[in-house]
């Protein structure tokens, strides 16, 4: 059974920085992209950044904003979301998700993790 599990998220103070996990299981992520998005209040899921087997990675500028970094260790399955200089814009909902496409459309993933909160108070 395929399973991607989210951690790392908690409520942290603007400026702060945080590091969210996501670690698949359940069969071989050898030719997946793996991504990140994120469901703000009373908006849709947003696409974050992707991360391919080989390292190469999108980030969105418009939520990212030059303050996010991903990264992945395929060794573990893993992928990793650093963020710094968190703001209450960033307060929400980040989803781990998987696809061979490397289309950035929630509509193109193929698993999907459950999603850890990120809470960031002013």
């Amino acid at each position: 059974q395929v399973q991607l599990v989210e951690s790392g998220g908690g409520v942290v103070q603007a400026g702060d920085s945080l590091t969210l996990s996501c670690a698949a299981s359940g069969r071989s992520f050898s030719d997946y992209n793996l991504y990140w998005f994120r469901r703000t209040p009373g908006k849709e899921r947003e696409f974050v950044a992707r991360i391919s087997w080989s390292g190469g990675s999108v980030i969105d500028e418009d939520s990212a904003k030059g303050r996010f970094t991903i990264s992945r260790e395929n060794a573990k399955n893993t992928v990793y979301l650093q963020m710094n200089r968190l703001g209450p814009e960033d307060t929400a909902v980040y989803y781990c998700a998987a696809a061979k496409s490397p289309s950035i459309s929630e509509d193109g993933m193929e698993y999907w993790g459950k999603g850890t909160l990120v809470t960031v108070s002013s």
